[in-house]
């Protein structure tokens, strides 16, 4: 991808933008021309080719440009006008709101749940959200119309971290809600109990869904880069515990990386699409891994 086009989705720059709609076009604009320019081809975010007009298609996807020549009426055919169900699931608990200077992990979340909105949009698909710690606090049903999505950006503008997480009671109410098959997109940084993630994310394999797991965490949750001694808050229990950085960095190295490993693992059985995404890191490689796995959902 360019590097300007890189830059230019960079999560400090996004802050800088004050509306997420605004925000949402020009990361999905900026990621595209990147996208064109790459060796990556075949995703489906342009139209493939034209065919006839016939009784019922959408009037809007008519090309006037080739009836003025031509005299005939073709439409643009799509290949994304499949109106896969797109289920965005953002994680908003106390923990998202984390920050080690950079942006937190749920503003990470939000200017990632508006970019593939956005996205969903262009590509035609029906796209939901909901938001969710103890429990699903927000639910909207996927729709395509740019009315619903304004609603949706709308909705992501008013997030605010709060609350502990129930991963599993969250997504079970969300698959019991969708029973549909659908394209599930977790958004959360899974500080949680193994078991819980594993027994949440069956919920929607067992309906049959499509799964991405995008899992967001600050750069200092995956280096712990810290120095002498310093006081750690748990977020969600407001527990504090006081600790010698450089003696407990192996340590938490150790128990880190098995939590990582455990979730690959579980995933790769789940046949579920795993990435993890750094909340320093420009939103291109989240995008890139989305349309990867949405165009994988449809073979």
């Amino acid at each position: 991808m360019a590097q300007a086009a890189t830059r230019f989705i960079h999560p400090d720059v996004l802050a800088q933008i004050s509306s997420l709609e605004l925000l949402a076009r020009s990361v999905v604009e900026g990621f595209l021309a990147g996208l064109h320019r790459s060796p990556f081809k075949g995703f489906s975010v342009d139209f493939m080719e034209y065919r006839p007009y016939v009784h019922g298609d959408d009037i809007r996807q008519v090309d006037w440009k080739v009836y003025a020549r031509m005299g005939r009426y073709f439409v643009r055919e799509f290949e994304g006008e499949t109106n896969t169900r797109i289920h965005l699931l953002l994680d908003t608990s106390k923990s998202m709101g984390y920050s080690s200077g950079g942006q937190s992990k749920l503003n990470y979340g939000r200017f990632l749940t508006a970019a593939i909105a956005w996205l969903a949009n262009r590509q035609r698909d029906a796209c939901g959200l909901a938001l969710f710690d103890t429990q699903v606090q927000k639910l909207l049903p996927p729709r395509v119309s740019l009315a619903h999505l304004h609603v949706l950006l709308r909705t992501l503008e008013e997030v605010q971290p709060d609350a502990a997480t129930d991963l599993e009671r969250s997504l079970q109410t969300v698959a019991e809600r969708h029973r549909k098959r659908g394209f599930i997109v977790l958004i959360s940084d899974l500080l949680t109990d193994l078991n819980t993630i594993e027994c949440a994310l069956q919920h929607f394999r067992f309906t049959g869904h499509n799964v991405l797991v995008c899992q967001v965490l600050d750069p200092q949750e995956i280096e712990f880069d810290y120095k002498d001694v310093i006081e750690l808050l748990d977020l969600e229990s407001d527990a504090r515990m006081l600790i010698d950085a450089k003696t407990a960095k192996a340590k938490y190295h150790e128990n880190f990386h098995a939590h990582q490993d455990q979730i690959r693992r579980m995933c790769g059985l789940l046949k579920i699409d795993y990435t993890v995404l750094r909340t320093d890191a420009p939103l291109d490689t989240a995008l890139f891994h989305y349309l990867s796995a949405r165009s994988r959902s449809r073979d």
